[in-house]
């Protein structure tokens, strides 16, 4: 059983005890900390901020759940505990400015948590990225044979519209191949995980939410679909399992594409 800490052994990375202090937190999510897969964007993630000298710090075993999954099933009582917990937590290390790599714990901690007291500047991994390239603290050097499309996720794109950061990135990777969906930005197609569906067996006989999001991405005749998000990662991952698609199509989250492209990565 993996436990939330577990993903910073062997790691530098600062985790915050009692009584210290920080300005940035990389709050790495429930999935970021305990699903595997998602363990190794976390990873890909701190990689990334240590090359570009940003000083973060995290909270290990300390962090719990932002809330989200509570509040979208209907557990409102659960969620205002788990609120005000995590702003609590906040407070005492002084925390003004936090990381996401999810955009349902980005949309939650940015918009919803304010209502009770937690008022932090919030930002997705995709816009501090996209920032740290226009600055020239991280350069892309480095060109991937893949051709690659980008699916919105739904809490980045049409609940907050981030759009542009993203494919920003993608397109300053050298002679990189980025194809643009048909439904995409404020058109796209949800992956089927957002609102508590991670968790809900869909009817027997219909048509998965994310198998008909495969035939858009397979539409455009690219071997990778790239996204920002863990659960849509994980929601395109076992749709490719299910399909024996392995061979022709690979999802990746955008954080380990940014480390793929940059000099000396492997």
């Amino acid at each position: 059983m993996r436990l939330r800490g577990d993903w910073t052994a062997g790691q530098e990375v600062k985790i915050l005890g009692e009584g210290e202090l920080t300005h940035t937190l990389l709050w790495v999510g429930c999935t970021g900390a305990l699903v595997e897969r998602n363990v190794l964007v976390t990873l890909s993630m701190t990689r990334i901020l240590k090359a570009a000298g940003v000083e973060f710090s995290v909270l290990g075993e300390a962090e719990i759940c932002c809330g989200d999954p509570a509040r979208r099933t209907g557990y409102e009582f659960q969620f205002q505990i788990t609120a005000e917990q995590n702003i609590e937590t906040f407070k005492s290390y002084k925390i003004e400015e936090i990381i996401t790599l999810c955009p349902h714990c980005y949309h939650t901690l940015k918009h919803e948590y304010p209502r009770y007291g937690g008022e932090f500047k919030v930002v997705h991994y995709s816009e501090l990225i996209a920032d740290l390239l226009r600055q020239g603290r991280l350069k892309l050097t480095q060109a991937l044979p893949s051709k690659l499309t980008y699916h919105d996720p739904c809490y980045l794109g049409r609940y907050n519209r981030i759009y542009r950061e993203p494919r920003q990135i993608l397109k300053a990777i050298p002679r990189g191949n980025f194809i643009e969906m048909k439904r995409s930005k404020d058109r796209a197609f949800c992956c089927g995980g957002g609102g508590g569906h991670m968790w809900v067996e869909e009817h027997p006989g219909t048509t998965k939410i994310n198998s008909r999001r495969m035939e858009d991405i397979l539409k455009t005749g690219v071997e990778t679909v790239v996204t920002a998000c863990p659960y849509c990662l994980q929601m395109f991952e076992e749709v490719i399992d299910q399909k024996e698609m392995k061979e022709k199509m690979r999802a990746r989250d955008l954080a380990e594409i940014v480390e793929s492209a940059m000099k000396g990565s492997p």
